[in-house]
């Protein structure tokens, strides 16, 4: 293959793999072998700059920032749609549509309302041209940079209209969003009320690099254009814009009158809670494009649709306590404990109220009657306080940590009040802890309650003794035995050879998140190099901002965050950093490797994969190159064989790459 063929074969894979996780929410790779194939690209369009591309995937980390966002005219306006909060008000919307027709009964599209921030997307020749917001519906601001970083949104698509426009809906997951909220409040930062409020957010920053880390995804709902293309109908232009491969919402239906509207409602109101994004309701379109034309629009609201809106599930609850969590950073924080109530699927007994400026504005107390509900039904959020209960008193905030006693701390510029003893039994819980954890150290059984009683028979202090443990002290501890002992043992020498990257996140740096980890260790490949490494090399790289810099160089700066890393080193504590390719006789090849090998361990042929410029795989298909089988190799071996995909043995595969 030369590397013209790889470097586009990778693109479409690539692009492929972004549709898969954000459009279809079927990923078929992990995050870490997409960002291998991912930095091969990179790599290759390095060494072949004449093989640059503007819509390269490798593109969509973001350029340079931009000092105001141009104006767009929107034509026609966006307008905004009408609600409706029943459905008796939903039938009223559909008496009105039937009259302004002349007609007994229409057909209608509905689909779900995504809760996110409406977009303009332009498309040239092919090419994504511009990337505009709502704003007053007339005039948005150009946010183009930061659209392209929207890896469901093709930056390409076939060129047969000279001038394709649509619409659509730019929005976080559910996920996304509540990892991106632990993040600010673990940094003493405010916490947004919805992943709205975050898609907004993200869309108007002036850097892009800083919007392609909020992972934005988005759906299509309107076609505007499409060259004099005449379309008859909402589903025939959602067929045109599937077939162009632009995202669009899978849950949709077309109606032939509202009562099938309505049993789509009813459908959805119990399930909405399963979607990995948020919705507030169903939009409802006249399908049929003609008799749109003939409804017309009023000055805000065109006619033909309008947006039924689910009630937010609320409940009314008594606060039985107010209770202080002091975090792995350090943060306390208050969190309202009341009587259990059902909430959007789930029994609730508690809210975080996230900091205490935020405890304050609500004016909680204890005994006081409440309305719950849960933001985008995911988090439990006390909305308001409908009564105070006689004779209560505002909460003051502490001014000495909860659980060691000793005095907290507000630095500058935060909201979050913390505790800065390192040795606070509840930091020291947070911190090994999260060390252990799978996507930092994965260290099996390391979980809260065996810390928890190591704690407790003063086995461990810090997460660097717990490379001091020995078999013995684990049985000893209540509901181990020596088998779960020895199992614990393992893992943790185990984890002494983890991926650098494991490790730094494991550290527990504040804003440290996998993501960065990940950014440097490959910028500075060993621990020592981090731990030395200035504020202005740290800045020159790639998606490392201020803040972080400053994070890391204050983490290293303390004498007892080295002594532990120190501790590790002479516990054998010794990380592997994947080797970069470097290499190419397994380029565009994906290999799985199974059963157990005799002269290297599976991490170790993955990284020889990796190095040669192939991607190790965990699953067997028929786009599988290779599969290096061991001993007692099974169902992946059986699999292979019935798909003819060539076995390899463990000497074989090594006489290819050597």
């Amino acid at each position: 293959m030369t590397p013209k063929q790889e470097i586009e074969h990778l693109r479409k894979e690539l692009e492929r793999h972004n549709r898969l996780y954000y459009t279809e929410a079927k990923p078929e790779i992990s995050d870490y072998d997409f960002d291998q194939m991912m930095r091969r690209l990179q790599e290759l369009e390095a060494q072949h700059p004449e093989l640059d591309d503007p819509n390269s995937p490798s593109k969509r980390v973001g350029g340079e920032p931009v000092s105001e966002f141009k104006t767009v005219v929107h034509d026609p306006p966006m307008l905004s749609i009408e609600n409706a909060y029943s459905i008796d008000e939903l039938r009223q919307w559909d008496e009105r549509v039937r009259r302004g027709l002349g007609r007994d009964s229409v057909e209608y599209e509905a689909e779900l309302k995504i809760d996110g921030v409406s977009i303009d997307l332009l498309y040239e020749r092919g090419q994504l041209v511009r990337g505009a917001t709502r704003g007053d519906g007339v005039r948005g601001d150009d946010v183009t940079p930061n659209v392209r970083t929207v890896r469901a949104l093709p930056l390409k698509i076939d060129p047969k209209f000279d001038r394709l426009e649509v619409r659509g809906e730019i929005y976080i997951s559910k996920s996304d969003f509540a990892k991106y909220n632990e993040q600010l409040e673990e940094a003493g930062e405010e916490t947004l009320a919805n992943p709205r409020n975050a898609a907004a957010g993200a869309l108007r920053q002036k850097d892009s690099k800083q919007a392609s880390q909020k992972r934005l995804s988005a759906y299509v709902y309107h076609l505007v254009r499409a060259g004099d293309l005449e379309i008859e109908s909402q589903s025939r232009a959602y067929e045109l814009l599937q077939d162009l491969g632009l995202p669009l919402n899978p849950q949709r239906c077309v109606a032939p009158s509202i009562d099938g509207v309505i049993d789509f409602i009813e459908e959805w109101r119990a399930r909405r809670h399963d979607l990995h994004f948020e919705i507030d309701g169903i939009v409802v379109k006249v399908n049929r494009r003609e008799d749109q034309l003939e409804l017309g629009a009023t000055s805000k609201f065109p006619r033909w649709a309008v947006a039924f809106k689910y009630p937010p599930e609320a409940a009314k609850t008594v606060v039985r306590a107010i209770r202080y969590y002091v975090g792995r950073t350090g943060a306390v924080t208050p969190v309202a404990q009341f009587d259990e109530v059902p909430l959007a699927g789930t029994k609730v007994t508690n809210a975080s109220l996230h900091n205490f400026d935020e405890l304050a504005r609500k004016d909680l107390r204890v005994g006081d009657t409440i309305m719950v509900e849960k933001g985008g039904d995911i988090i439990p959020k006390v909305v308001e306080v409908l009564e105070h209960a006689p004779g209560s008193e505002p909460v003051v905030p502490p001014t000495h940590c909860p659980t060691c006693g000793e005095p907290l701390h507000r630095f500058e510029g935060e909201v979050a009040i913390r505790c800065i003893n390192l040795s606070c039994p509840d930091i020291v819980l947070q911190s090994i802890t999260h060390f252990g954890s799978r996507k930092a150290m994965d260290i099996e059984g390391l979980g809260e309650e065996t810390v928890i009683a190591m704690i407790g028979a003063g086995l461990v202090h810090d997460y660097a003794s717990i490379y001091e443990l020995t078999e013995e002290q684990v049985a000893a501890l209540e509901r181990k035995g020596q088998k779960s002992a020895k199992k614990l043992i393992e893992n943790i020498n185990k984890s002494k050879t983890n991926e650098l990257s494991r490790l730094i996140f494991a550290l527990g740096i504040r804003f440290v998140g996998e993501r960065a980890a990940k950014v440097l260790a490959d910028r500075f490949q060993t621990l020592d190099a981090l731990m030395n490494a200035t504020a202005e090399e740290l800045l020159q790289v790639n998606e490392i901002g201020p803040k972080l810099a400053e994070s890391i160089t204050f983490y290293f700066s303390v004498p007892a965050n080295r002594e532990r890393i120190e501790k590790m080193k002479r516990l054998g504590v010794a990380p592997s950093h994947t080797v970069t390719a470097t290499g190419n006789r397994l380029a565009g090849k994906t290999i799985v490797v199974t059963g157990t090998l005799q002269r290297f361990s599976r991490d170790e042929i993955h990284r020889i994969i990796e190095r040669e410029g192939g991607k190790a795989s965990g699953s067997v298909s028929s786009k599988t190159s290779y599969v290096v089988a061991g001993e007692s190799a099974g169902s992946k071996l059986d699999k292979a064989k019935s798909l003819g995909v060539p076995v390899l043995t463990e000497d074989e595969f090594l006489s290819m790459v050597e």
